[in-house]
């Protein structure tokens, strides 16, 4: 039997439990270069056991809805940041640690301009670029160390929009 999730509206609010919406929402903190540029400062906690930060950029093929959503992984040394470089909206499924496993799965719809931080072991699903193919900076750990845990659901869910 396949469970349904229905995604919803990426907001700040509904994330808050898995980490931090980054947009440029709301009044910027403060304007740098000769005033012609609005500065949203600080918008991610960056949350690493040992090691550093690093960017890397990933390349993601498009994903379709209906989504069907097989794995869950999360990273338990560090924070993790995907900043689109492309303009698509992207799916983001993350679920709340249930003992080991992933809890309730949730499901949202990040609008083109938005981007995520993940806390420190946050289960969440790969990336899902839905307007054609991704191109992703991500602000995560680099060090030693195994930083990435998978969960394989005994039968996959499907998510709607």
């Amino acid at each position: 039997m396949t469970s349904t999730i229905t995604a919803q509206d990426l907001t700040p609010e509904a994330f808050a439990p898995f980490g931090e919406v980054l947009d440029a929402s709301g009044t910027a903190e403060k304007f740098i270069n000769q005033g012609r540029c609005a500065r949203h400062h600080d918008r991610a906690k960056l949350d690493f056991t040992d090691g550093q930060a690093g960017i890397s950029l990933f390349k993601s093929e498009l994903a379709e809805m209906p989504y069907r959503l097989e794995l869950l992984e999360r990273h338990p040394l560090g924070s993790q940041a995907f900043i689109p470089m492309s303009q698509s909206r992207f799916l983001v499924t993350v679920a709340p640690d249930a003992g080991g496993v992933p809890g309730a799965v949730q499901a949202f719809i990040a609008r083109a301009g938005q981007g995520v931080n993940l806390h420190r072991n946050v289960w969440h699903g790969v990336l899902c670029p839905l307007d054609g193919a991704g191109l992703y900076a991500v602000v995560d750990r680099i060090g030693a160390g195994s930083n990435l845990e998978e969960h394989w659901f005994d039968a996959p869910m499907t998510v709607t929009d």
